[in-house]
């Protein structure tokens, strides 16, 4: 048994964000079945990078676990196959723009009267209300919008977005979240909800820090590398032959680490003995800091320094990490058996429950591949019937 069994979910989400987030109700038992275009499927399938035989690795991060049906919701016979499949589900993840799902008959109002219980979960970029409503965008424009580029970056450089899908993913999270507490919900009151995700919102609300420094001391914050605002030292170094070792030590732990990098002298300074202290004399503290990590090989300083108890972190490649022996002891770099492939790697769901057995780890489905399955079984559909729907294109 897994958290989520007995949890049925329609997605008819696409790309990154609400995939994300119905592969993790997959993984922890949830029947998902996935909506996709006859022919093409989501737009996904053909982004690159692509695993030797052409699968992309893009949609297989984001869509184990689950059943793919292939239907044709430009059709009216499409459509009701659509709204069967959700009249019969406990929670719906779609992501067209405000208006989309409604122009099919697909809209919350619509499938409340055949199902009270459903929680509806409407993942659009700013919303159903408001004057964007109707704009279109993607990771980077959200990440650009919201002042989270404008954060990132060195000082005396130009912005920069971040490293990952960062809009994207952070909306999947508050996706899940927002399926959960409408199931929990559901719970008490037994009825369902539709929940309004705008992932412009998302990005604003994760600015908690940056906005509490503009609200109490009116600033606007800028850009600060890997240096934190409000304490020092916590920062990235370059270390002897030129590999990167990041500290964030507190005032526990300041001693420590003058003392492992030999600058006595500043370990024993009462006037650097607090961060506020040491957050007025930044620039000296990091020179001072600068010059002592340049001195050493990061393999030999970063045990040292966690030896006597000082937060200390290699700056990993993303190869360095995958291979890290922490990591694979975890389990975070798993294998799938995939039909074409054989085994395949994967990046596991992080949460490990006890009580329950291990989450599933299952290749992605193959456009269309569990179709015929469920129009027979779960929709109770003659042979006639569905070679009528195969035949006129309306499945695949």
């Amino acid at each position: 048994m897994r958290p989520l069994d007995g949890i049925r979910v329609v997605d008819f989400s696409r790309v990154l964000a609400g995939p994300m987030a119905t592969q993790v109700m997959a993984e922890y038992g949830a029947e998902v079945t996935k909506i996709e275009r006859p022919g093409t499927g989501d737009e996904s399938r053909v982004f690159e990078p692509v695993f030797a035989g052409g699968q992309s690795a893009y949609y297989a991060a984001f869509n184990r676990s689950k059943r793919s049906i292939a239907v044709d919701l430009k059709s009216g016979e499409g459509r009701r196959l659509a709204f069967d499949l959700a009249a019969d589900a406990d929670v719906l993840v779609e992501n067209f723009l405000p208006g989309g799902m409604e122009g099919m008959g697909l809209g919350y109002e619509a499938l409340k009267e055949a199902n009270p219980r459903l929680v509806y979960v409407s993942n659009t970029g700013f919303g159903q209300t408001g004057p964007y409503a109707r704009r279109k965008g993607y990771d980077t424009i959200f990440q650009a919008l919201s002042g989270v580029i404008d954060l990132t970056g060195h000082p005396d450089g130009p912005p920069a977005k971040v490293g990952l899908p960062f809009a994207d993913l952070t909306s999947g999270l508050w996706i899940l979240i927002a399926a959960l507490t409408g199931l929990v919900g559901r719970a008490a009151s037994g009825r369902g909800c539709h929940v309004d995700m705008a992932m412009m919102d998302a990005q604003v609300s994760l600015l908690s820090l940056p906005a509490a420094r503009h609200f109490a001391l009116g600033e606007t914050p800028t850009r600060t590398g890997t240096e934190h605002l409000g304490r020092v030292p916590s920062s990235a170094f370059a270390c002897k032959g030129g590999d990167w070792l990041f500290v964030s030590a507190s005032d526990q732990h300041w001693p420590q680490l003058c003392d492992a990098l030999g600058l006595e002298e500043m370990a024993v300074d009462a006037g650097l003995a607090r961060n506020a202290d040491r957050v007025a004399r930044r620039d000296e503290v990091t020179r001072a800091l600068a010059g002592a990590f340049a001195q050493r090989e990061r393999g030999e300083l970063a045990p040292a320094l966690r030896a006597v108890g000082v937060p200390a972190g290699e700056v990993n490649t993303v190869p360095e990490i995958l291979d890290d022996p922490h990591i694979r002891a975890r389990g975070m770099v798993a294998t799938y058996d995939d039909p074409d492939r054989g085994p395949t790697p994967g990046l596991r769901t992080p949460l490990r429950y006890s009580g329950y057995d291990d989450h599933r780890f299952e290749a992605p489905p193959k456009l269309g591949a569990d179709t015929g399955r469920i129009l027979r079984e779960e929709l109770a559909l003659d042979e006639a019937t569905i070679a009528a729907l195969y035949d006129k294109g309306i499945v695949q």
